[in-house]
């Protein structure tokens, strides 16, 4: 009996940056503001073939991250969104039964039945995933694995396969690999730990809440009509906000909305009574605005 054939390496893409210089001028480019321990981090998973995993709390730009290298270096997307309960068929592939039925409907008049078994697992009737059509990609690919503490833990059995040879195994259609190794950005919001194996696959970049001075530059960046006194006072206060026992931290992307909100708002100052009025821009949960609002001597 022969043995099965081992699937060649995939080969490595060309390297998307020159230096980790150019990776912060280039996703600058792209509007996002990295500081070095980012720009180092994705200079490093370029250089060395090897997927990042990406971890922090909502709202910080982890997945905006994969976005950026994509738009910097003009590659394609491909992204797999988890959440409890997606399976193989969601992530990789699947058959297309429906149209396999039709197929064999279609062809059960010529009695052949066997050369109808084979043709219903032509190429035709496979349904490419997101890992599936990121290896398959000719071109050069980012490859997002979104939120992937969501997935159930069964599920990085089939990223460690997937991570290891960039190669997926259909039965009925051989091993298929990767010409090229795409870039690889997994996210995590550390709602449960990921599993060592799958760790140690992967460089890690954990992203936290920007100092003030990053995060005015990139609330300037969004919101460049914005007053920079106006961009300062908002992130001093949503400093003082996260110093607060809250359910849930303004994000970045919230003190941009917040940025946004001030200025349709035609606002010259930033006083307590508009700081009260606009909380819900940054706070979601009212018990956190009750909060703010106290230790903020709002009311």
């Amino acid at each position: 009996m022969e043995k099965p054939a081992i699937p060649a390496n995939p080969a490595r893409q060309a390297p998307l940056f020159a230096d980790i210089d150019d990776v912060a001028r280039r996703l600058a480019e792209t509007g996002y503001l990295a500081d070095t321990a980012t720009t180092t981090a994705v200079y490093l998973a370029d250089r060395l073939g090897k997927p990042l995993l990406v971890e922090g709390p909502a709202g910080v730009g982890k997945t905006e991250l994969a976005r950026a290298v994509a738009a910097a270096t003009g590659s394609g997307l491909v992204r797999l969104q988890c959440y409890e309960g997606v399976d193989e068929a969601r992530a990789l592939y699947e058959w297309n039964h429906a149209k396999q039925i039709l197929h064999i409907q279609s062809g059960s008049d010529s009695g052949d039945w066997d050369a109808t078994k084979m043709d219903v697992f032509a190429e035709e009737f496979l349904l490419s995933r997101p890992l599936l059509t990121a290896i398959r990609r000719t071109e050069p690919t980012v490859l997002l694995i979104d939120e992937t503490d969501k997935a159930d833990i069964e599920i990085e059995g089939l990223l460690l396969e997937v991570l290891s040879d960039f190669a997926v195994t259909v039965p009925e259609l051989g091993t298929i690999t990767a010409t090229q190794t795409p870039f690889t950005v997994l996210t995590s919001n550390a709602t449960r730990e990921l599993s060592e194996a799958l760790k140690r696959r992967c460089l890690f970049l954990h992203i936290d809440f920007p100092d003030p001075d990053l995060e005015r530059r990139i609330l300037l960046s969004r919101v460049p009509e914005l007053p920079e006194h106006l961009a300062a006072e908002l992130v001093r206060i949503i400093g003082v906000l996260r110093g607060m026992q809250l359910k849930k931290l303004p994000s970045v992307a919230e003190t941009i909305d917040w940025g946004r909100t001030v200025l349709a708002l035609g606002m010259d100052t930033i006083d307590d009574a508009t700081v009260a009025a606009t909380l819900g821009v940054v706070l979601k949960h009212q018990s956190d605005q009750v909060r703010a609002a106290g230790e903020l001597r709002l009311n």
